[in-house]
């Protein structure tokens, strides 16, 4: 039914929602209408005429440039909250091996497992040097409250902490999933003040670049353990740097390595695999699968990073989607230019985010490829499908 190309190993559940829907899919698919990927980069990839809709098996989505899909008319998905149950259990491991130096035992137990008789001695002797404080009494402060940092900051509670949460943009469905026994932050500058341990969980984006820079750092307490697994680019590596010399920071628990961090003191690196477990995989490549078909099949949109959500129960003979500039009077040309046909609407919702709006109208009659066409002419019309 549909071409979905995949960029990247995808979970076989995922592949196999599409298949069952009689889609073809595979990596070498030509003239796509969805691509399906989870790390691989598009920045540098020429996207075809023929791409709708593109689904990142996952939360991030700094790989794809979602700004030229929005100018195409190319919707992007990603899979928010289905790899946080992963992501949270590596934050609560992170948290304990940013406190208490089991990394550096671990490789102490095994520098003397050559001594034979001498080793419970030795274990009794070194023990000390590898010791740290608990979790439990101390302050967490969570910056970013969605799926994820709702879930850390709820088994924080559950372990004794303390927890302030921040998060400006928090959604109505993610604050009723956080313990009522968060407090919450009116800044990220409180928790900077207060917290004893920080988790970051906020998206990549221009506002949140480089949101731990050197001022950050300062206003915090010393001695503070900060988890990133939000993105690299969200810390300033060389700040952070300097407050691990400095000894502000303890501890940095970050799961996105580079050739300036590795080079810092204080530092557990893990190779970006915060939800890389096989539940999360099946979790993030299903929901990125129906996402993409209920677009390429309905119009359909849940969980865009471009363009706005829209959902719309089907009626009437034939589906107008259209993706146009959020500017005064689109809604009106679209619909006028249906009434000239003599065509009824039988149903339609238009929603806008930012920029960007998107039209479905079911309409009582077919309308061809012709028709779609002159619509797809109007000014301020990026995208026009007749399903």
């Amino acid at each position: 039914m549909f071409n979905i190309k995949t960029m990247n190993a995808i979970s076989p559940a995922g592949i196999e929602v599409l298949t069952k829907k009689g889609c073809n899919v595979g990596e070498n698919v030509e003239l796509p209408e969805g691509l399906l990927l989870r790390s691989a980069s598009l920045h540098k990839t020429e996207l075809p005429q023929s791409l709708l809709a593109i689904a990142r098996a996952g939360a991030g989505y700094n790989n794809i440039p979602v700004e030229e899909c929005a100018e195409k008319g190319i919707v992007v998905f990603n899979s928010p909250g289905a790899n946080a149950v992963a992501v949270k259990e590596q934050e609560i491991c992170s948290l304990v091996l940013s406190s208490r130096d089991v990394l550096g035992s671990i490789e102490f137990v095994k520098s003397i497992a050559h001594r034979g008789e001498e080793i419970p001695k030795l274990v009794e002797k070194g023990k000390s040097d590898f010791a740290g404080p608990e979790l439990l009494g101390k302050t967490l402060g969570v910056i970013g409250l969605g799926a994820t940092g709702a879930m850390v900051a709820n088994a924080a509670v559950e372990l004794g902490m303390a927890v302030y949460g921040y998060d400006p943009f928090m959604s109505v469905d993610a604050a009723w999933q956080l313990s009522r026994d968060v407090e919450r932050a009116e800044t990220a500058e409180e928790i900077f003040r207060t917290a004893d341990y920080i988790s970051i969980n906020v998206p990549y984006t221009e506002k949140t670049h480089h949101m731990f820079n050197s001022a950050a750092f300062a206003s915090m307490k010393d001695g503070v353990r900060i988890i990133n697994e939000s993105r690299a680019e969200v810390v300033d590596d060389i700040a952070m740097t300097e407050a691990l010399k400095s000894g502000k920071v303890a501890k940095y628990v970050t799961d996105f390595p580079n050739e300036t961090i590795l080079k810092a003191p204080n530092v557990i690196a893990m190779p970006h695999l915060g939800a890389c477990t096989p539940e999360s995989e099946d979790r993030c490549a299903v929901m990125a699968a129906n996402e993409l078909y209920d677009y390429l099949k309905n119009g359909n949109i849940k969980n865009s990073v471009n363009l706005p959500d829209v959902s719309l129960s089907r009626m009437g003979v034939c589906r107008l989607c259209v993706i146009h500039r959020n500017i005064p009077g689109m809604i009106n040309s679209i619909l006028d230019f249906i009434t000239k046909l003599n065509i009824n609407v039988e149903h339609m919702i238009n929603k806008p985010r930012d920029g960007y709006a998107c039209t479905i109208v079911d309409l009582g009659e077919k309308i061809d490829g012709e028709t779609a066409e002159r619509i797809g002419k109007m000014d301020n019309v990026l995208r026009v499908r007749v399903i």
